[in-house]
């Protein structure tokens, strides 16, 4: 099991590639994914999703809703504080490996659409199922 990057595609790639949830690796190469939640408008701009400071971490105290004693560093959750994400343009120049985040056949047909990005706006793409 490995952690991904997610990308959501606004932009006409197909039937098994469009409105769905996307993986990759490619994006942040070097950081092995990093989770991060990437958006392809439909002009074919590259947008990372950004969510950062958007909860304050709450440390629950005994009497407090959902604390547990038996939860030594577990108690704990999370409570939005009023800031918004942000959509931030991605400035990159690569090829982008993506699949569906689900696939019920064989792993040798997972599709598999390699994007061809420069300076954050896809330049094209094809096909290479079978060739992960």
């Amino acid at each position: 099991m490995g952690m991904f990057d997610y990308l959501r595609s606004s932009y006409d790639l197909g039937p098994q590639f469009t409105d769905v949830e996307l993986q990759t690796k490619d994006i942040e190469k070097g950081f092995g994914g990093s989770m991060s939640h990437y958006w392809l408008c439909p002009a074919g701009y590259l947008y990372m999703i950004d969510y950062s400071h958007t909860a304050d971490f709450v440390e629950l105290q005994e009497g407090d809703e959902g604390y547990n004693s038996d939860k030594k560093f577990l108690n704990f959750t999370w409570k939005r504080n009023g800031v918004r994400g942000a959509v931030r343009p991605v400035m990159l120049s690569e090829y982008v490996r993506v699949y569906p985040g689900t696939w019920e056949g064989r792993y040798e047909d997972w599709p598999t659409l390699q994007l061809h990005l420069h300076y954050g706006k896809l330049m094209g793409y094809e096909n290479i199922t079978g060739q992960r």
